[in-house]
């Protein structure tokens, strides 16, 4: 588990680091936008980490302008609810896509 978070906050920093070597002036716009959903996305994942009966490896999470996608396979219909429901609790999130599928 501490592994993943590492990973996760590594990848965020060096995604975080990409991005604002590539802003312009003018207050940011899409390059801002980028960043919050960069971090809305770790954030789920962070949070869905922490919730025992799910696991990360089979959640994909996207998340542009604050709508979160939730995508793979899980194996109880309770685990869809539970995901969506984690994802829902993160700051910034403005609404759940949850396509999740049973196996």
């Amino acid at each position: 588990m501490k592994r993943f978070g590492i990973t996760t906050a590594l990848a965020v920093m060096l995604t975080l680091g990409q991005v604002a070597g590539c802003a312009t002036s003018g207050g940011g716009g899409p390059v801002a936008q980028y960043v919050d959903d960069a971090t809305i996305t770790a954030g789920v994942k962070a949070a869905i980490v922490r919730e025992p009966t799910l696991s990360v490896f089979d959640i994909e999470v996207e998340t542009v302008q604050g709508v979160v996608q939730l995508s793979g396979f899980v194996s109880s219909a309770d685990s869809v609810a539970a995901a969506a429901s984690v994802a829902r609790t993160v700051k910034g999130v403005k609404s759940v896509k949850n396509d999740l599928r049973l196996k």
